[in-house]
């Protein structure tokens, strides 16, 4: 009986907490942006994360999905968020460069040599203290997702050696680091934001682009482009970040339910990720591209060429920043 006793008063006690924590717990609507499609590993991670926050508040937080760019490039998003008009976006990291100027050291070519060492930098001390730095420009980062390593794509020419890269017009991010690095290899950089990309490779007003192979396969660019190089030159995490003007408004149960939801969520992204990037590169030989695997020593040039850019970046990114990334990378290599 006595048991009986206990066994009851611990399930209402917990019955009565679940009914506290559901009384911090308003209706609210999320608007979650992102510039891939649906099928991609990041819309997979948001619709995880969609499920987790409406089981999770009970179906009081309801989180609406706008993938494939449909309201705006990158830019737009983060003007919106930063206005409250959108509440939730995830993005290539390096592109918060334009609030935050450190964070462009994301974009630094051949930063990280595999996924685990980006995992121990972005998800340890380095990535929550760059995250610490967007609230006083009206963003809150939550977490890191994963878009992962870029390649390169033409239409014009197999690329065999550095010097294929002259001439051609390369689309990329909006970011100077990315600019430089392009330039560098003697091809011409067109910035452009992405919901742009498909069409200006079919009109030919752009000869090639750069992204994981998910993109470049859930986006059908291999419709528009010929040719693959296998560079992995540029790691992209994704920062999932909250409006601070909705963030604020939000209880400490909505904040802590939302946060949890981010990371939980984030961990399904990166496996789904890892698994897309090998399937999606069988697709894509599948549907005619033709891939180019450039040697050790035209590798080695690719490094190269890239250090001039990298050293002047390191400079306007801040010493102080390069070295504490530089300490967890070595800390993740032993």
């Amino acid at each position: 009986m006595k048991r009986m006793m206990i066994k009851t008063m611990v399930a209402a006690a917990a019955l009565a907490a679940f009914g506290m924590a559901q009384a911090q717990v308003s209706e609210r609507t999320i608007k979650f942006a992102t510039q891939n499609p649906k099928g991609h590993p990041l819309v997979m991670g948001m619709e995880k994360f969609a499920d987790i926050v409406k089981t999770k508040s009970g179906g009081k937080i309801k989180v609406n999905l706008f993938p494939g760019g449909v309201l705006g490039g990158d830019a737009p998003n983060v003007s919106a968020l930063q206005g409250g008009t959108l509440e939730m976006v995830t993005m290539n990291s390096g592109i918060l460069a334009s609030q935050v100027k450190e964070f462009a050291i994301y974009d630094f070519p051949f930063l990280f040599a595999n996924s685990k060492e980006a995992d121990a930098v972005v998800d340890g001390p380095f990535g929550k203290k760059m995250h610490a730095k967007l609230p006083e420009k009206g963003i809150v980062g939550l977490t890191y997702w994963e878009l992962g390593f870029r390649n390169m794509t033409n239409s014009k020419r197999p690329i065999n050696k550095v010097e294929d890269f002259a001439g051609l017009k390369i689309r990329v991010i909006p970011n100077p680091i990315n600019l430089d690095w392009v330039k560098a290899l003697g091809a011409n950089p067109t910035p452009m934001a992405f919901p742009e990309v498909y069409a200006a490779l079919e009109s030919k007003a752009l000869d090639g682009q750069e992204n994981p192979y998910s993109v470049i396969s859930a986006n059908k660019l291999f419709e528009v482009q010929k040719h693959l190089t296998v560079t992995n030159h540029v790691y992209n995490p994704q920062s999932v970040i909250i409006s601070k003007k909705f963030w604020d408004a939000l209880s400490a149960d909505e904040k802590k339910l939302i946060g949890d939801a981010a990371v939980e969520a984030g961990k399904y992204q990166r496996q789904v990720a890892r698994e897309a990037a090998g399937t999606a590169l069988d697709g894509l030989k599948k549907a005619g591209m033709q891939v180019t695997e450039l040697p050790a020593a035209e590798m080695d040039k690719l490094r190269d060429n890239m250090r001039p850019v990298i050293a002047k970046y390191a400079v306007s990114v801040g010493q102080e920043t390069v070295k504490e990334i530089q300490e967890e990378l070595a800390k993740a290599r032993k």
